[in-house]
């Protein structure tokens, strides 16, 4: 998966976001591009194992999206709703359908924190 050339025209937060949203959309066949969205000593927090967990390192985050990818909800497509930029952070409302999914659809919101156009600390809630 190359990058878009628009994504030069972009702000960088808003690069990294359109990157980040593309490769979550595209799963497995995008965990080299993924992966290098994430810092080293990344954190990232999720709830999808009905916990809430935090995984410490580009590795640990890696195992996560590869036990998820394992098993993929069918027919998923990531929406985003909104998003807010501030200086340390980026805000994304995201909807993610499947029919595999109660009512075909779920809400989460994810908060990024970048440094240097990497992930440094991801943040995953679900919403009602």
């Amino acid at each position: 998966m190359d990058a878009p050339e628009y994504l030069s025209a972009l702000p960088p937060r808003v690069a990294a976001l359109v990157q980040i949203m593309h490769a979550m959309q595209a799963g497995a066949t995008s965990e080299a591009q993924m992966m290098a969205l994430f810092a080293e000593h990344a954190q990232y927090t999720e709830p999808f194992s009905g916990q809430s967990l935090t995984h410490i390192g580009r590795e640990a985050i890696r195992q996560t999206f590869v036990q998820g990818w394992r098993n993929p909800l069918p027919q998923m497509h990531l929406e985003i709703e909104r998003f807010d930029i501030s200086a340390h952070e980026v805000h994304v409302d995201w909807v993610c359908r499947s029919p595999a999914l109660p009512g075909g659809k779920g809400l989460g919101t994810n908060v990024f924190t970048l440094e240097a156009g990497q992930i440094v600390r991801l943040v995953t809630r679900l919403r009602q």
